[in-house]
């Protein structure tokens, strides 16, 4: 990253020409800029099994922030991921709104408006750069926003869910947020990668599809070349708190036993067997 050329205010020059310097490897390797986010984790005294609010808020609000994507945009891989999701937006007719959702510097919407210039996006991120901010203003179909209060042909969330302490909440508000037979594209990453992956939402990485099936989307396809998978609303049908709630307690009961192979293999051919005896009788 040449920082010279990035459009900056003095105050996140500073912040991120800092940030800069605790990194061993020049230029930083994605892993680098991990082990940093980690390190200013701890400084800021966050715990990711006892969340306090106002130190997460902090550490969600941190230059750290700025430099990640900033990074994003040397990233080959990260660059891809955002590019296709982008490509598979701008193809789909049916689309003419978006909201990125938790959409950090812009990059994804940015793309988006690059590839097609009817296609309206708000980009919903509590704490924008003013880097972040300048960059969509060259684009009059992006906005940042900070309420939620209409509702889109497409939602766009990657990586964010993993963030937070109810991810099931958050995801039923971004399903309302969707018009009925809009899109969600959502990319997970429910593993201890860094320490702001809350450990409360691995158990999703086996259940997630399930959870969303019974808030009325209906998992379509992997958006190609990319981590995220696409979900159609095909339901809105109030949602059934009480099953969505006991089977989420479900999932974080077998959780443990699913992390280890042999239960993964028994409860794996126990639902096959369960499939199976369904087909036959029913």
């Amino acid at each position: 990253m040449d920082i010279e050329q990035i459009e900056l205010s003095l105050k996140e020059r500073k912040a991120v020409c800092k940030l800069l310097e605790r990194l061993e490897n020049q230029p930083p390797e994605l892993e680098n800029l991990w082990e940093l986010m980690d390190s200013v984790w701890d400084e800021l005294g966050c715990d990711n099994r006892r969340l306090d609010s106002r130190k997460v808020s902090d550490f969600y609000r941190h230059p750290i922030w700025l430099l990640n994507g900033l990074f994003i945009e040397t990233h080959d891989l990260s660059i891809q991921h955002r590019l296709a999701i982008a490509d598979w937006v701008t193809q789909n007719s049916e689309i003419y709104t978006v909201l990125d959702y938790g959409g950090g510097f812009g990059t994804l919407a940015r793309f988006i408006a690059q590839k097609n210039k009817d296609i309206v996006i708000d980009v919903y991120e509590p704490y924008p750069s003013e880097s972040a901010l300048i960059k969509a203003a060259n684009y009059t179909q992006i906005s940042f926003v900070n309420t939620l209060n209409k509702r889109y042909g497409c939602l766009v969330s990657t990586d964010v869910l993993e963030h937070v302490p109810d991810p099931l909440e958050l995801l039923a508000q971004m399903a309302k947020s969707i018009e009925l037979n809009g899109f969600l594209i959502i990319a997970n990453c429910f593993y201890p990668v860094i320490k702001c992956h809350l450990p409360c939402t691995f158990h999703l990485r086996y259940s997630f599809n399930l959870l969303a099936k019974m808030m009325g989307l209906e998992f379509i396809t992997v958006c190609q070349n990319s981590h995220a998978s696409i979900y159609r609303k095909v339901d809105e049908a109030p949602f059934n708190w009480f099953a969505i709630r006991s089977t989420e307690l479900l999932s974080k009961t077998l959780f443990p036993i699913l992390e280890n192979s042999w239960g993964y293999r028994f409860i794996k051919s126990t639902k096959d067997l369960v499939d199976s005896l369904r087909k036959l009788f029913f």
